[in-house]
């Protein structure tokens, strides 16, 4: 997304506490890629918006929600597998797949009955890792 990340000026909970987006916090985080393109096919940094730009951004989360992220690898400059750490949490990896996540297929082939608990998965090179978990950590 090119986005780099900026160090607030103050922390996220005081942010909440003090219902403030001061510094650099938006809270305009996207539920889906606000550009979808073929995430895995040849290099496309060409034909890309690319703008570089700095902020930290952030999704408000109902307390003990159930969430679901699907980390998808990309080919901007070459497809390579991601480690993904989630902070505070375990969560559960209901899925992975290579080539780019596809909403109406692959969830029917999500592993609901006993899917492995981590806190850290490496995304596919190439591919992508569907996990869940409790937002019950404040």
């Amino acid at each position: 997304n090119n986005i780099s990340f900026v160090m607030p000026q103050i922390g996220l909970l005081q942010a909440h506490y003090f219902n403030t987006t001061k510094g650099v916090f938006r809270t305009d985080f996207p539920d889906r890629p606000p550009t979808p393109f073929n995430y895995t096919g040849a290099p496309l940094t060409a034909s890309l918006e690319t703008s570089p730009s700095r902020g930290t951004r952030l999704s408000k989360i109902a307390f003990n929600s159930t969430v679901e992220l699907v980390l998808q690898d990309t080919n901007l400059l070459s497809v390579e597998s991601h480690p993904f750490h989630l902070h505070g949490y375990n969560f559960f990896v209901v899925g992975t797949g290579i080539g780019n996540f596809d909403p109406k297929k692959d969830p029917s082939k999500y592993n609901l009955v006993d899917p492995p608990e981590r806190n850290t998965i490496g995304v596919p090179t190439g591919g992508w890792a569907a996990i869940r978990f409790r937002a019950d950590n404040p």
